[in-house]
């Protein structure tokens, strides 16, 4: 596998593999490398000739109270699992590549009202964030198919309405949440739990397979809500939400609605704050 940092050298590489007719698949993270990642390699190979990877802490997704400065940066490591699971390039690129006039002067991209909800709205600009570096990756790496996973829900509502509304010629695939045996998606920041807080974590699978399972009874939308902030706290999480939502835009639905919706919870314990989510129809 090749690392380049470059943005000429990206370019000139990939442009080599698709004069030669590949199929490129892309895999954008954050770092720090776990097997749910590996798993969006695997599925980028099964659909492309060529995978590209990209390892960038954005700064502009995090808030002034996240974790971007300490947030885990493990290159050697997560080049020895790329390589592994079948990526071609890693590119790595430097924030001045990504930013040259500097992240707070950078043109912004906005995917209003999904992007506005939940996450968005706990975390201002995150999903702006979020669009605006996807979007500058997406226009050099010019990959025919992108994978992101379902953990991340929100996300992948907003990625998908940014290339279907910009008209990128890009195939977005979704990817299956990849889960400890207690049920716990796995996440990064993961590894800010300590073996007690992991094993707890659990609850959070849990409660969503409970307000799946209420949905489908029948149960009133916010008596289920209600049910899982209750069991959750009780467990010694704080949640900032659990909830049901449309599937296809995350607007609030009526208790006689059933069909496609989606429970999503978001909470924190100790260090880390997690997220995750599960359908509710069959």
């Amino acid at each position: 596998m090749e690392t380049i940092v470059g943005v000429d050298e990206l370019r000139l590489r990939v442009g080599e593999w698709r004069r030669g007719g590949a199929r490129i698949g892309f895999v954008p993270t954050m770092g720090n490398l776990h097997d749910g990642h590996f798993s969006l390699v695997s599925i980028a190979r099964a659909n492309a000739d060529r995978v590209v990877a990209s390892i960038f802490v954005n700064p502009t997704q995090f808030g002034p109270r996240e974790d971007f400065a300490s947030y885990p940066r493990t290159l050697a490591q997560d080049q020895a699992g790329l390589a592994a699971h079948g990526c071609d390039l890693l590119f790595a690129p430097r924030v001045e590549a990504i930013y040259p006039f500097g992240p707070e002067a950078t043109v912004r991209v906005e995917v209003p009202a999904i992007g506005d909800v939940l996450e968005g709205a706990l975390r201002p600009g995150h999903f702006t964030g979020v669009a605006t570096v996807v979007t500058k990756l997406f226009n050099l790496v010019q990959p025919d198919v992108a994978v992101f996973g379902q953990k991340d829900y929100q996300q992948l509502l907003v990625i998908g309405r940014l290339v279907e509304d910009l008209c990128l010629p890009i195939g977005i695939i979704a990817a299956p949440t990849l889960r400890e045996p207690n049920g716990l998606a796995m996440s990064s920041r993961n590894q800010y739990l300590s073996a007690g807080e992991r094993e707890l974590a659990g609850i959070i699978h849990r409660t969503l397979c409970g307000m799946r399972d209420a949905q489908r009874a029948g149960q009133p939308r916010a008596a289920i809500e209600a049910a899982a902030i209750h069991a959750l706290q009780s467990a010694g999480l704080t949640p900032d939400y659990a909830v049901l939502r449309h599937r296809d835009d995350l607007t609030e639905p009526g208790d006689a609605e059933g069909g496609a919706l989606i429970a999503l919870i978001a909470a924190k314990l100790g260090r880390a704050r997690l997220i995750d989510n599960l359908v509710t129809d069959p």
